[in-house]
């Protein structure tokens, strides 16, 4: 378990953000987010004031690191990138999150090392991340900004045969009892959205079609919500084509893997991260995932 908590102790009274700053060796704004968090504890109470003194012994909830054995595909000396599995969170949850990309980032590259981007936990593929403060600005603002380019593979239903320009506005919706807590659905009210879509190769005997899809835009399952909108739904898909009960159950956790394979034709979302173009420091950059994603498609296609 990342999260643990450790016993230490001011020998005299003291701002408790200056002795974190010291004991853990991070910097006074780290300290205080990390005590705003409810992180600080003492006789069971919760230090809510960031700005506390604290005396004697006390209770702290860190972060520790820990590996499987994951190994980034792409080594620099300001950033890394990682071949993320599907069904693999790039963030903790919370604080019982028994393990995430961000363990082995951390593990690896240390405290300051930081994902600079997100990708969802059904997606695979690559993901970028900063190994110092500085470069996590830097590249934070160039996605920001859209300077780096991403493109993904996706594996379809249907014949798609040529290039489609997707430019459809994305809403989220915000009605907790509706069918998707977290859902996006094309809607007129919603913000631009693009999504490029080019097809690669069509696989007559199970009538679908493996694409590459480059997002202009970064909305929330932009690329997922935009090929169900054109009625090519990405296979493995637990929410977007799926009938409301369906896909809350997959929210709930309810329903079986056997369910979703003969639902969604997969046993995981065919979506995958698969290049990242960029110039960094006046240097061009495009990374390619190393992962063969066709040889996972059709495994995630073939009934166990």
């Amino acid at each position: 378990m990342p999260f643990i908590t450790k016993k230490l102790h001011a020998p005299t009274r003291q701002k408790a953000f200056r002795f974190l700053m010291q004991e853990l060796g991070i910097t006074q704004s780290e300290a205080q987010r990390l005590i705003a968090k409810g992180r600080l504890s003492q006789n069971g109470e919760v230090m809510a004031n960031n700005a506390g003194f604290i005396e004697g012994s006390f209770d702290f909830i860190c972060f520790e690191p820990m590996t499987l054995g994951l190994e980034p595909t792409f080594v620099e000396e300001d950033f890394v990138a990682y071949d993320k599995p599907s069904g693999l969170l790039v963030h903790p949850q919370n604080r019982h999150t028994p393990y995430s990309l961000n363990d082995e980032i951390k593990h690896r590259f240390g405290h300051d090392a930081n994902i600079t981007h997100r990708i969802d936990q059904e997606t695979s593929g690559l993901v970028l991340a900063a190994r110092n403060k500085i470069s996590e600005r830097a590249l934070k603002m160039m996605f920001e900004d859209r300077h780096i380019t991403k493109s993904y593979l996706a594996m379809v239903r249907g014949n798609l045969s040529e290039p489609l320009d997707i430019q459809e506005p994305l809403l989220r919706r915000e009605d907790e009892s509706s069918i998707v807590r977290m859902t996006v659905r094309v809607h007129p009210e919603g913000k631009p959205s693009r999504t490029f879509i080019t097809p690669l190769q069509y696989f007559p005997d199970r009538d679908v079609t493996l694409v590459e899809a480059s997002p202009y835009t970064g909305r929330q399952h932009q690329i997922r919500v935009h090929l169900f909108h054109v009625k090519h739904p990405i296979i493995g898909d637990p929410i977007y084509g799926q009938d409301e009960n369906n896909a809350v159950r997959f929210l709930d956790r309810e329903l079986s893997s056997e369910e979703r394979f003969s639902n969604t034709g997969a046993s995981r979302l065919l979506l995958h991260a698969q290049s990242l173009r960029f110039i960094y420091n006046e240097i061009p950059f495009h990374i390619v995932s190393k992962e063969d994603f066709i040889s996972h498609c059709f495994e995630a296609m073939k009934r166990k």
